[in-house]
């Protein structure tokens, strides 16, 4: 892909490049206002921008956003745009700015909230609301499928009803096409311009696009001018006005053409700071013709985990796990086999729709097609065909013809055709690798096939690793986070530091992050979960242990699973364990799944993780947690500084300024408690790092995770230049025995970040004997305990004496 961009885009100096955001997850229980109390704490933490979820009217009762129905209106549930505005000049007034997130490619498929959907049901493909919607009105046979019924329509008939001008099942409603209320009700539903079907139609038979295979999620054509400015005017005049300053767009893979849509989106903006929830597999680059300001940083989490799990060590409990769980490869044995297989699973049975409409088109353009190579291919030879190409692709998609050919590869291409049994049936593979590298042509069916290609295959990746291989292979949870590599988690320093360079170079502004909330597991979680790497005969024998002593496990997979989780979460309410765990073996899809509920399973499931993980057995694992604490310790810590000085601009998400130990979503989404006390004090914010009193990551002394993010944060907005976009990043590499465990870093000469790296393998090496890190030339205060300096070759016994991480300021004569 794109190695690297020319140049940093600008932005508005009435619109400055934040330096670090704080994300809030608004939804009716956490309103504006509730946002509004918290801006005095907020900023006092030392963050320029909130970080707001969706705010435009969603459906009632949301608890995220992302479900959009208006996008003239700010949600009323919220406080509406009143309530917005006075958050705004609230947050002015403590010196804060905000950022909000908006979802440009689906609104909610709920006509009876969604007025411009309303409109399309009632009058069908002259609607002039037709053209936002990602309709195939061809496919239907001029009806919109809706997977709304519990059953059969002939076994739900007497649910239906006609109430004056709507169709009523349940709590749904449905507009009815004029002059048709009064015919019967089997007459009635043929008339109208949409169908409602039984839900379990929508894998097969649905005709619009969706967001990835949620049908409750409508794609829209912000391609379309007219589309892009109905649906942005408010968030643009919001911006315009002052209220927003900046904006995270989601999901843009699932757009016709991301790179169009994000043009038009910086011309209408301004040039606005803006950054793209884009997930980067290993080795790939963010288009450099994008003009934002980078990702939202999920590319930055992957670094930051890498540094602290143990390659060595995975490898082991790798083996452990293989030998404990023995797992079949394609099912969660091997990384890649999985994927592959789950692949083929979502391709045609989640994803089949989709499919089926890419080859339809395939099909309509080579049996048009001027250029014989084309022609005569069969529809099962051209689904075959785009199948088997779609399971091998290793990012997400490709964006242009041009960069196609880097997705769309050569060599799979070559194993694709393998799946042909007659040669010359093969040659479907390359009708279709042409179609997507625009070798027949640029007309707008061509158009088209690129782009539905593009957009199926985000869906397939995003559906087969995050929300099913994640869940299949699990030798280490903290490895199947979102833009992870489980099959290689482990990262050399001398990655990290390059990567940062990189970022620093082409992407200075990019966003960072460790914790959202759509994250599997909380940085913090995933922090304890990486100190396994470095113990993994310790965690097979208390695995051994637990498994004697509790009730046997469903499956080994599972029992795995849970043991890790309780080991990450630390103590917790066995709900959440459960909840967590149930959702974790249906997205596996192995044994049980959403739509295909098997209840003696799930019930085995909950009895094991009561009596075992949750019960007199999970104590075991809480023993070895607390052994290895000083190291979950500094993993956590380390977590929290290197991605608070780091090239970019991090985003914190609520409540990870403090320990924060949550699992997938919606345990990660619940309200966060902020202080009412004024903070400066540390007499509010500080007790909430941990109920002893010891800090955030359970260090009897020294510096918490709290302390930490204040320091951090503090000293961006004091030397603002050190960490810009003019700033620089330079390694700054210790000298000695254990050298590889302390990783460091200066930025711009004026401040320095060591921390420790795989601290328990360190203290069983023997500690640092001796190394020492060699400081850039200067006195070095250390801003998480005031009073020590350090010049030269600083000692890193000392530099750590009381805390595994140090953040060090130049002072005194430069």
């Amino acid at each position: 892909m794109t190695p690297e961009r020319p140049g940093p885009v600008p932005s508005p100096a009435a619109s400055p490049v934040p330096s670090a955001t704080y994300r809030l997850q608004l939804q009716p229980d956490f309103r504006f206002e509730a946002a509004a109390a918290a801006v005095p704490y907020l900023a006092s933490l030392g963050v320029s921008h909130l970080h707001l979820s969706p705010v435009l009217e969603a459906v009632p009762g949301s608890r995220h956003g992302y479900d959009v129905v208006d996008h003239a209106r700010v949600r009323a549930e919220l406080g509406g745009e009143e309530g917005l505005r006075a958050l705004a000049r609230t947050a002015r007034e403590h010196g804060l700015g905000l950022v909000v997130d908006i979802v440009p490619n689906h609104m909610a498929m709920s006509p009876r909230h969604n007025r411009a959907l309303w409109e399309v049901l009632r009058e069908g493909p002259e609607s002039p609301y037709a053209r936002w919607f990602d309709i195939d009105w061809r496919a239907g046979g001029g009806q919109v499928l809706l997977p709304v019924l519990g059953a059969p329509v002939g076994e739900v008939l007497d649910d239906l009803r006609a109430d004056g001008d709507v169709l009523r099942y349940h709590e749904h409603a449905f507009p009815l096409r004029d002059g048709t209320a009064d015919l019967p009700l089997p007459q009635l539903l043929d008339a109208q311009w949409y169908r409602p079907v039984w839900w379990r139609l929508a894998r097969t038979e649905l005709n619009y696009r969706r967001f990835f295979s949620i049908s409750e999620l409508i794609g829209l054509r912000v391609e379309d001018p007219e589309v892009f400015e109905a649906t942005h005017a408010t968030v643009l005049r919001l911006l315009r006005e002052g209220v927003v300053d900046g904006l995270r767009v989601d999901h843009p893979d699932g757009l016709a053409d991301p790179g169009a849509y994000l043009a038009r989106l910086h011309e209408a903006t301004g040039g606005r700071w803006t950054v793209v929830e884009k997930i980067l597999a290993d080795g790939e680059r963010l288009p450099a013709a994008w003009p934002v300001a980078g990702t939202t940083g999920y590319d930055a989490l992957r670094h930051v985990d890498g540094l602290f799990t143990d390659p060595a060590g995975y490898g082991e409990l790798l083996g452990r796990y293989r030998a404990f769980a023995a797992p079949q490869p394609d099912r969660g044995g091997d990384w890649a086999a999985t994927v592959r297989r789950a692949a083929y699973r979502v391709l045609t049975h989640e994803l089949a729709t989709e499919l089926d409409r890419l080859t339809r088109l395939a099909h309509r353009l080579c049996a048009a097609s001027p250029q014989p190579a084309p022609r005569d291919r069969a529809p099962w030879a051209l689904g075959t065909a785009l199948r088997e190409l779609l399971v091998r692709l290793e990012v997400y998609r490709p964006y242009t013809a041009a960069d196609a050919g880097e997705v769309v590869t050569g060599e799979a291409a070559a194993e694709a055709r393998l799946a042909f049994t007659v040669p010359e049936e093969a040659g479907a593979v390359d009708v279709v690798r042409d179609l997507v590298l625009g070798r027949y042509g640029d007309g707008p069916d061509h158009e088209e096939f690129r782009a539905r290609f593009a957009q199926t295959a985000s869906a397939l990746r995003a559906k087969s690793v995050e929300d099913t291989a994640f869940y299949r292979y699990v030798p280490l949870l903290s490895a199947t986070e979102v833009g992870g590599n489980p099959g290689g988690p482990a990262l050399d320093p001398e990655v990290f530091h390059a990567y940062c360079a990189r970022v620093q170079r082409d992407w200075p502004a990019t966003g960072t992050v460790v914790s959202t909330h759509d994250t599997k597991r909380s940085a913090d979680v995933r922090a304890a979960l990486a100190v396994l790497t470095e113990c993994p005969a310790r965690w097979a024998d208390v695995l051994t242990e637990v498994t004697r002593a509790s009730e046997g496990a469903p499956d080994p997979q599972l029992a795995w699973a849970a043991w890790q989780t309780v080991f990450g979460l630390g103590p917790a309410d066995g709900g959440r364990v459960r909840d967590a765990l149930l959702k974790h073996v249906r997205e596996a899809g192995l044994h049980t799944g959403w739509t295909e509920r098997v209840a003696s399973y799930e019930e085995a499931v909950e009895a094991f993780v009561a009596a075992g993980p949750c019960g007199a057995p999970g104590e075991r694992v809480a023993e070895l947690r607390k052994a290895v604490e000083p190291h979950v310790r500094a993993n956590v810590l380390g977590t929290a500084l290197v991605h608070l000085t780091m090239p970019g601009v991090p985003d914190l998400y609520q409540g990870t300024e403090h320990e924060y130990l949550a699992l997938v979503d919606p345990d990660n989404r619940r309200p966060v408690d902020f202080p009412t006390a004024h903070p400066a004090t540390g007499s509010d914010g500080e007790s909430r790092e941990h109920a002893d009193g010891t800090g955030s990551a359970g260090g009897a002394g020294g510096a918490g995770k709290t302390v930490v993010t204040r320091a951090a944060l503090a000293l961006r907005a004091r030397r603002p230049g050190a960490f810009g976009g003019a700033a620089t990043y330079e390694p700054v590499r210790a000298e000695g025995p254990a050298a590889e465990h302390c990783v460091a870093f200066a930025r711009s000469g004026d401040v320095v970040t060591a921390v420790t790296r795989l601290s328990l393998r360190l203290a069983r090496e023997g500690g640092w004997r001796g190394t020492t890190l060699p400081l850039p030339p200067g006195r070095w205060a250390d801003t998480l305990a005031p009073g020590r300096e350090f010049t030269g070759h600083a000692r890193v016994e000392e530099l750590f004496a009381d805390t595994p991480v140090a953040l060090l300021e130049r002072v005194g004569d430069q």
